[in-house]
């Protein structure tokens, strides 16, 4: 009964967490900011609504969400996405691991004189705290920093290093986790680290990824199946969940029948299950859109627990040790990345800002915190409480650092150095209030357009404030350099003169090299001379009977094309990122809603399959929604 109880007050409380994290959204903060803050208040200390033992007894909350969560790190393990930049990720990362462990840990253990749950204790015990906190402490937050990258629509060498490096400490976090419980917990039993303990952190390490392997298969067989989706995502929750009640009953059942315990580390199982999910299955699209669907409900209730259970006596005690825990961190981030970065060879402006971009932290620390909490009862919550401030000021002052570095090193909203422009040009030439609209409609897509006319009086009489309008004297190389580039991405010859529309389509594509080149001809009987010139022809009268035509046959596609349908639209873009060049398709981690329809090369249509690979100044078709085509073209080209 008070399970029940517990449950449906932590219910409503959770409720009202998601609405004030997403108010904390709103005006800059992070949203697990407003869950711990809502679970703080609902908590013991402020209203009481929840008691001290409330978190013991919903536990299975925990289990939940922290199966999710390592199901999480590791599905972000992409190793396809990763590849092009192994060595720098791999230094850094090491750099981070080597330094950030010692310093950490040193700091820890001097600081549990002045701690309040560690004043008092033995020697190897503190030592204990400190491999734990310094461990804990190194992870850092996948998810903040694609948000700050995509919120500043980063892209470069540095982006991608950082992310990789960010994904890539979450998973090695994990693992050196599961090694520092198996020593902490020799220690605080008085056991010593011997020979013994270490076979058997050997033996640990072994069944978790034996058992990982185990659940990747499990999870292969249930995304594989024909069951509907919502039955497939309550499955994946059971899963993790199954993952950290087995690894419980494990350590019991070899404490009460063996002369040794047996500890199998759930996060590390569940980590190495996404991880196989991901990397070599054919579910990993369906994988990552339930983690997607389900993820805002988890770390809502996850983070709300962690703020009910949060000792607020302790919190209000130890903050002047969080300050100093945090300053601590980013010195030995900052050793760590430095020395790694160069290592790894990279510049010097990488080498001084490389620490910019690993401060963040969230879910993976607050879950090992938890974790913590569960597995040293000695510990329990006011370790955990002390790790959890520390979290909230990286997760408050690490992306803004963040978007510092990207910043200073010019990679926010630059080119990459395969090309010389990403904004889309056009020239428009004819001035009336078709080309006006088409001009309008384009630059609503982000196009940066010119409508030109050889007749003064047709740029004198129709005079649109928000429309570049030009006059430019004759059809000729002279003139029409006024308006076009080498950088011109798209010409629209609507001249009320074919001559002069052909003469203009000539001269764009053979001196300026326009790819796009779409005309509106007069005489309908001219368009093969324009057709070998490799430009689109566009009858009004034709256009209108293939149209009907279409929505007859295929009403849908009329509709996106008119731009009637749900928000979705068709989207050209140019490759230019040069880490997918000769990525498969299917390797290609893009929004549910984008669909690849054609992909052009050297002039020849290629229908794509999963198998068809990317190459660099590809022109590929998509389709989806407007703000996932902006995602994926960021992260492709322009």
């Amino acid at each position: 009964m008070e399970l029940i109880i517990f449950t449906a007050i932590f219910f409503f409380i959770a409720l009202a967490a998601k609405a004030i994290g997403s108010w904390f959204s709103r005006i800059g903060l992070p949203y697990i900011t407003g869950y711990l803050l809502t679970g703080i208040i609902a908590g013991p200390f402020v209203l009481g609504l929840l008691p001290s033992e409330a978190p013991t007894t919903l536990r299975y909350i925990d289990e939940l969400a922290l199966g999710i969560i390592a199901f999480v790190a590791g599905s972000e393990l992409y190793l396809a996405e990763i590849r092009g930049r192994l060595r720098s990720i791999g230094w850094i990362a090491g750099g981070l691991l080597s330094f950030g462990l010692v310093i950490l840990g040193v700091a820890i253990y001097f600081l549990t004189e002045a701690i309040p749950f560690t004043q008092g204790m033995d020697p190897t015990s503190r030592l204990a705290v400190a491999i734990l906190g310094g461990v804990i402490l190194l992870a850092l937050s996948p998810a903040s920093t694609i948000a700050v990258i995509k919120e500043v629509r980063a892209k470069g060498p540095f982006t991608s290093t950082i992310l990789g490096v960010t994904v890539t400490m979450d998973v090695v976090i994990i693992v050196a986790f599961a090694v520092a419980v198996a020593v902490a917990s020799a220690l605080l039993q008085g056991n010593g680290f011997n020979l013994v303990a270490i076979v058997l952190l050997f033996i640990d390490l072994a069944a978790a990824i034996a058992f990982g392997y185990l659940v990747g298969k499990i999870l292969d067989f249930i995304l594989g199946t024909a069951l509907d989706r919502r039955i497939k995502t309550g499955l994946v929750v059971l899963t993790g969940y199954l993952i950290f009640w087995l690894g419980l009953t494990i350590i019991e059942l070899s404490h009460d029948f063996l002369p040794f315990e047996i500890h199998i580390e759930p996060l590390l199982v569940a980590m190495i299950g996404g991880f196989m999910v991901t990397n070599f299955t054919n579910h990993r699209e369906q994988f990552e859109e339930i983690l997607h669907d389900v993820g805002p409900l988890v770390y809502v209730a996850f983070f709300t627990l962690t703020g009910v259970a949060i000792k607020l006596d302790i919190l209000l005690a130890t903050w002047p040790i969080a300050v100093a825990l945090f300053g601590i961190r980013i010195f030995s981030i900052f050793i760590g990345s430095f020395v790694g970065s160069r290592m790894a060879g990279e510049n010097a402006l990488f080498q001084r800002n490389a620490w910019l971009g690993l401060i963040t932290q969230a879910g993976i620390a607050l879950g090992l915190a938890r974790e913590v909490a569960l597995e040293f009862p000695a510990l329990g919550d006011a370790f955990a409480t002390m790790v959890i401030s520390v979290v909230v000021l990286n997760e408050i002052f690490g992306p803004l650092l963040l978007k510092w570095a990207l910043r200073r090193v010019e990679e926010t909203n630059l080119p990459v150095p395969t090309s010389t422009d990403e904004i889309r040009d056009a020239a428009i030439l004819g001035i009336e209030e078709q080309s006006l609209e088409l001009a309008r409609q384009l630059q609503a897509h982000n196009w940066q357009v010119i409508v030109a006319d050889t007749d003064r009086s047709h740029v004198e009489r129709i005079q649109a404030a928000d429309v570049i309008e030009q006059y430019i004297p004759a059809i000729d190389e002279k003139s029409l350099a006024e308006i076009l580039s080498g950088n011109t991405d798209a010409l629209v010859a609507m001249l009320p003169n074919d001559e002069d529309n052909y003469r203009a389509c000539e001269i764009a594509f053979e001196k300026y090299g326009v790819q796009r080149i779409i005309v509106r001809p007069n005489d309908i009987s001219l368009a093969r001379k324009f057709t070998e010139l490799g430009a689109l022809i566009v009858d009004p009268a034709s256009a209108m009977v293939n149209l009907l035509s279409q929505s007859t046959r295929a009403p849908q596609s009329t509709s996106i094309l008119l731009q009637q349908d749900s928000g979705r639209e068709i989207m050209q873009i140019t490759i230019n990122n040069t880490e997918y060049d000769g990525f498969l398709v299917r390797d290609l981690r893009l929004p549910d809603d984008v669909l690849f329809l054609e992909v052009t090369r050297n002039g020849q249509a290629i229908v794509p399959s999963g198998y068809t690979r990317i190459k660099l100044k590809d022109e590929v078709t998509l389709l989806g929604q407007p703000e996932s085509l902006s995602e994926v073209t960021l992260k492709l080209g322009y």
